[in-house]
């Protein structure tokens, strides 16, 4: 069971995302069934009784149909949106940067992830020349997560 539950003022979610960097190209997730197009990062929600670290490998492999090595937890998230469906959301996001490997910097665009065919695909994502197009989390844009060792603590609003 994910942890994620429904309260009286909309919804929270507690997820992990994976930092999948070649060089300033970073492997990220499209889903063509939603309504905006947007990208956003390699992860998923924690299951009840998992730790962060088995999350975060459970996702790399289930969406890359690759085991790797995490290298280590860079930042938290704390994200308050709104989604399509006007449902407001309290989310806590933690990151990890994966240990460079040549099978995950193989993938090609498009290559599908464990949703099947129509669903969710990855594509590298040039962090320099991404301008008009919406990457979650933004932050990814501007940090260098491989830097100095600094452990980092984004809070996201929403702007109405």
């Amino acid at each position: 069971m994910d942890c994620t539950f429904n309260t009286e003022l909309g919804k929270f979610n507690y997820r992990v995302g994976l930092f999948i960097l070649n060089g300033r190209k970073a492997l990220m997730v499209r889903n063509p069934n939603e309504k905006r197009i947007f990208y956003y990062s390699v992860g998923g929600r924690v299951k009840f009784g998992e730790s962060m670290e088995e999350a975060a490998q459970r996702e790399l492999r289930e969406e890359t149909g690759i085991d790797c090595r995490l290298d280590r937890f860079v930042c938290i998230h704390e994200n308050f949106f709104t989604d399509d469906d006007g449902i407001p959301f309290h989310e806590i996001s933690c990151f990890f940067t994966v240990k460079p490997d040549d099978r995950l910097f193989n993938i090609s665009n498009g290559h599908l992830t464990d949703k099947g065919p129509g669903g969710e695909y990855l594509e590298w994502i040039d962090l320099d020349n991404c301008d008009g197009i919406t990457v979650y989390p933004e932050f990814i844009k501007t940090i260098d997560p491989f830097s100095n060792g600094e452990f980092r603590h984004f809070i996201t609003r929403e702007q109405k």
